[in-house]
């Protein structure tokens, strides 16, 4: 193994151990790193100086990849080489030095509520699986999950008598979610019939089975939403936590408190969840220009 894949494997393994990171972002480190690793050819990662960094970023930049992309890129960077600096690797970290590229404040894609309506009515629910998606979109809807976190939902985490979700989200860290009760109907109702009967004589955990027994993956249940999407003649452009941003701005544009979205989100930063807020001025502000007389 060579000295850059030891170093990347030491870091990766801080991440997952000591920082509590999900899989999916410890692998999203390593990726950026293996890129920049791959370019450097002649130097280690640890021998890279500010103007390797510069001049990879810039190469990037050619081949047309976005600010917000090569912002992303320089905060893994940042992350190992203070992780290098801390364990006395290197003596200077090279990324002091570079400006990180600039990025507008973005929005996330939400649909309206009539949209959502409309998505959450595509499933067939007479055949079983149809059943199944139904409920996991009304339960996304509901909660604010993300897509990770219900598609690794088991019975443990939910308690019917009280109407709530146990969930451990990112860094380990628990929250309670409140369930409405239509989407708590919905899956009481899933588990009294359609799961049995995906699941024939298999036993699983997991609330979520596909048809073959096992847990759906983030990415199977991505696929479906698009497919759902299309069906109900969505045409926004939509991500696995579209569902999870509309609930979050639908609660705003209803009055909720921030600070309670933010709990309900599980975001650790404030900062994290105000960007919902300029959603909800930004519909306040498309209300006020279309109706009122002076708009």
């Amino acid at each position: 193994m060579s000295g850059s894949a030891k170093s990347i494997e030491t870091f990766l393994n801080a991440l997952w151990l000591e920082d509590g990171l999900s899989d999916n972002t410890v692998s999203a480190y390593g990726s950026d790193l293996n890129l920049f690793d791959h370019w450097l050819k002649d130097v280690t990662l640890s021998e890279a100086e500010a103007k390797d960094i510069s001049g990879f970023l810039l190469h990037r930049q050619t081949q047309g990849h976005s600010n917000r992309s090569s912002a992303r890129m320089l905060s893994s960077l940042r992350r190992f080489y203070a992780y290098l600096l801390r364990e006395n690797k290197i003596s200077v970290d090279p990324t002091l030095l570079i400006d990180a590229p600039h990025i507008g404040r973005h929005l996330p894609d939400s649909l309206s509520e009539a949209d959502v309506e409309q998505l959450l009515l595509a499933p067939e629910t007479v055949h079983a699986l149809g059943f199944r998606d139904r409920t996991m979109l009304e339960l996304l809807y509901a909660t604010g999950l993300r897509v990770s976190e219900l598609v690794e939902m088991t019975f443990q985490q939910v308690n019917f008598r009280q109407g709530c979700i146990r969930i451990t989200g990112k860094g380990d860290k628990e929250r309670l979610v409140p369930v409405g009760e239509e989407a708590m109907d919905w899956l009481e109702k899933f588990l009294a019939g359609p799961r049995l009967e995906i699941l024939g004589d298999r036993k699983s955990d997991f609330l979520f089975v596909t048809a073959r027994g096992s847990s759906m993956t983030r990415q199977a249940f991505w696929h479906i939403i698009k497919r759902y999407a299309k069906q109900a003649g969505i045409v926004k452009s939509l991500s696995p936590h579209t569902l999870r941003h509309a609930f979050a701005t639908h609660l705003l544009n209803h009055g909720a408190d921030l600070r309670v979205v933010q709990l309900l989100l599980g975001h650790a930063d404030l900062s994290t969840t105000q960007i919902y807020t300029h959603i909800a001025q930004h519909r306040l502000k498309t209300l006020h220009s279309k109706f009122h007389p002076r708009g």
